[in-house]
């Protein structure tokens, strides 16, 4: 019975009979012979390849590109030669052209050529002070305040307005005469120091006291004082101004330019037009005839009333170059304004 039902499964499937009945039945060896039977004709199939099956002739060139693909016949010089006839040859990178850059009309070095450098004199450790010259010709600050850019004037008009609404117009006004009142003490009490004065008859103190300890480290670096809150002059340029201050700083001579603020300004752009006021001191006096000296460099200190630890912005012959050129043209939209 057990033998019947194999036969009838096996004659199911064709070709199962006939391979079955070739070999000799045993007990022992049927279900052997069945299972290998079984196994031979149905585990081992033979892999057809797809690629027989397409139509040779009519796909020849796709067949065998597809099937020689490790064979490929592309380097990469033809692959650069593929790219120049598609997209052709590739574009060389150029640096961006800055737009709207301007060069003065008339330029004039920041450094004067024909300028003589006197010998030392034996007085030379006292610092001149010359007074400023009340001509016709037009200040630094006042040319720096008639040329501002639309985008300065809309922030400061701004500024004004939100303090006035604060502090209301009286306010305000007393507001900006006391920030005036406080520079100008800070001013004569390094002054004092820089000459190894005593402090003015009139206690002031408390108002520069913050003032003084924001600046004290550096003073620290500050030798050679040659100018104090002298009055210079450009020959050929025709402007003028007041100096706060000719002294070398860490051994570099320098136009130093003190400033007050209420908010920090830890990097140089937080000072806005400084930078040009002290290129412009650096080119007078390097074309003021009174001066038996030339300047190279410049430095801006920021000072804070709280005493907080003030800001050098120290101002090197290459970036004094880059704002002299910039107050170059300020100072020719001034002349050609007025």
């Amino acid at each position: 019975l057990v033998r019947m039902q194999f036969l009838q499964i096996l004659s199911r499937k064709p070709g199962s009979l006939e391979v079955l009945f070739q070999i000799p039945f045993c007990q022992k060896q049927f279900p052997y012979t069945c299972l290998s039977t079984s196994a031979c004709v149905y585990g081992k199939k033979k892999k057809g390849n797809g690629y027989e099956q397409v139509d040779q002739e009519k796909y020849k060139n796709l067949v065998l590109s597809v099937t020689s693909y490790k064979n490929s016949a592309q380097t990469p010089e033809t692959i650069l030669e593929e790219d120049n006839l598609l997209y052709g040859p590739p574009a060389k990178h150029r640096p961006p052209i800055k737009a709207g850059t301007k060069t003065p009309k008339n330029w004039v070095p920041l450094i004067n050529p024909s300028k003589r450098i006197l010998p030392v004199s034996s007085d030379s450790n006292v610092p001149m002070k010359i007074g400023l010259q009340r001509t016709k010709m037009p200040s630094v600050t006042r040319i720096l305040q008639q040329t501002l850019s639309p985008q300065q004037v809309f922030y400061l008009e701004r500024w004004k307005q939100k303090m006035i609404e604060e502090l209301g117009k009286e306010g305000f006004e007393e507001y900006t005469k006391n920030l005036f009142l406080q520079g100008e003490l800070f001013h004569s009490a390094l002054e004092s120091i820089f000459l190894s004065e005593e402090m003015p008859a009139r206690d002031q103190g408390d108002v520069v006291a913050g003032y003084l300890s924001s600046v004290e480290h550096v003073l620290e670096d500050i030798s050679e004082v040659k100018a104090l809150e002298s009055g210079v002059h450009h020959e050929t340029l025709q402007y003028l101004g007041l100096v706060d201050c000719v002294a070398k700083y860490r051994g570099r001579l320098c136009v130093i330019d003190w400033k007050t603020s209420e908010k920090p300004k830890p990097f140089l752009q937080n000072t806005y037009d400084n930078p040009l006021q002290v290129a412009a001191y650096i080119g007078a006096i390097n074309h003021d005839a009174n001066y038996d000296f030339q300047v190279r460099c410049g430095l801006i200190v920021v000072a804070y009333k709280n005493g907080a630890p003030a800001h050098p912005h120290f101002m090197d012959p290459g970036l004094c170059s880059q704002y002299w050129d910039r107050w170059l043209l300020r100072l020719e939209q001034y002349m050609d304004k007025n």
